[in-house]
């Protein structure tokens, strides 16, 4: 029977976070074996907010952290495809198809639009087209392999609705051919950031990496938010949106210890640096073995490339593939075909 498939990708503007992580690599990491997995590099939507050439080398090494965190975190590239966006000729082709089916008070609704624009200090008056249509291109990645479920974290869930509005519409104007994706959220779909200020996020600087150091990470955590009404050890606290407390219920398996804690917080009989230590420990034991993992594939040189190489050609030819069928069902390529036919008849006769 045929597997499902799976698609979802990130930019590559800096190392993976644990927002990343809970929001949506250990969702990709569990389907593997339940779905045909394909995981991309999205350099393409990077030039969104970042566009000057320097950026553009820079990702150059970003892309390859980018993957050593899946390949540490248990993405395997035996059971899913890894692949570089902007080596995939087809998708341009269908962005600007889908370009076509979308209109622009539908785009400047999503509120992840806003927010992004903010973060990159922009207003209504500088948005780029590009930044505007992010969406669009995000349905081409989703839809050229046709692809079933999308794991993403909770301020992307509006994108995939756009992705089933624009399949829907070309299903409407062209016959059936796309499948309805659905979005497949984390068990913690939005990681809040170590200010306490909305969602982890790189480009608001309040994250912690999965390549984060022991001492980086004792560092970050002992500069987190926790209760600002909490001034001494002996007031009462609260645990409720404390971003300590949210790391610990995601992150400390000894659930136990966690509620312990909770209790004795409430009741000003723990100070946060006693919290803050327990959650050093438990984000520190769990990167331990993702980190050693990383080490190891560190070792293996060219084995990334590889990867990404592998799995662009082959994203290549699905791309191609989907492409061609897609033209097919909408027409155009009768157009160039009776064309080509009758142009090369003609070379034929000699006139």
């Amino acid at each position: 029977m045929e597997k499902k498939r799976l698609l979802t990708g990130d930019r590559p503007t800096g190392r993976l976070h644990l927002g990343h992580y809970v929001g949506s690599i250990q969702n990709r990491v569990k389907l593997q074996d339940q779905y045909e997995c394909f995981f991309f590099v999205a350099d393409l939507h990077m030039l969104t907010t970042k566009k000057e050439k320097e950026d553009i080398i820079a990702s150059r090494s970003h892309i390859k952290e980018m993957v050593l965190d899946y390949l540490s975190c248990g993405i395997d590239p035996k059971k899913s495809t890894i692949y570089l966006q902007s080596a995939i000729p087809a998708v341009y082709e269908m962005n600007l198809f889908f370009e076509m089916l979308v209109s622009m008070n539908r785009l400047q609704g999503l509120p992840s639009i806003k927010e992004m624009a903010k973060n990159a200090k922009m207003d209504i008056e500088t948005i780029p087209f590009g930044l505007l249509g992010y969406p669009v291109l995000q349905t081409a990645d989703i839809l050229l392999p046709k692809a079933h479920v999308v794991p993403v974290g909770k301020d992307n869930e509006a994108h995939i609705e756009l992705a089933r509005d624009v399949a829907r519409r070309f299903n409407q104007l062209y016959g059936d051919f796309f499948p309805m994706p659905e979005a497949l959220l984390g068990e913690v779909p939005t990681l809040i950031g170590t200010d306490g200020q909305g969602k982890m996020s790189k480009s608001a600087g309040n994250c912690i990496f999965i390549s984060d150091d022991a001492k980086t990470v004792e560092k970050k955590v002992k500069a987190m938010y926790t209760d600002p009404n909490r001034i001494r050890a002996d007031v009462p606290g609260t645990v409720e949106g404390n971003p300590v407390f949210a790391y610990l219920d995601v992150f400390d398996i000894d659930k136990a210890a966690v509620d312990g804690l909770k209790v004795r917080y409430r009741q000003g009989a723990v100070g946060d640096v006693e919290v803050k230590e327990q959650l050093i420990q438990a984000l520190n034991t769990f990167l331990k073995p993702i980190q050693e993992r990383r080490r190891e594939i560190e070792m293996e040189e060219g084995l990334v490339e590889e990867i990404l190489y592998d799995g662009t050609l082959k994203m290549v030819e699905y791309g191609n593939e989907t492409l061609k069928a897609m033209k097919s069902q909408m027409g155009l390529s009768g157009t160039w075909n009776k064309i080509s036919r009758l142009a090369r008849d003609r070379k034929s006769k000699g006139l």
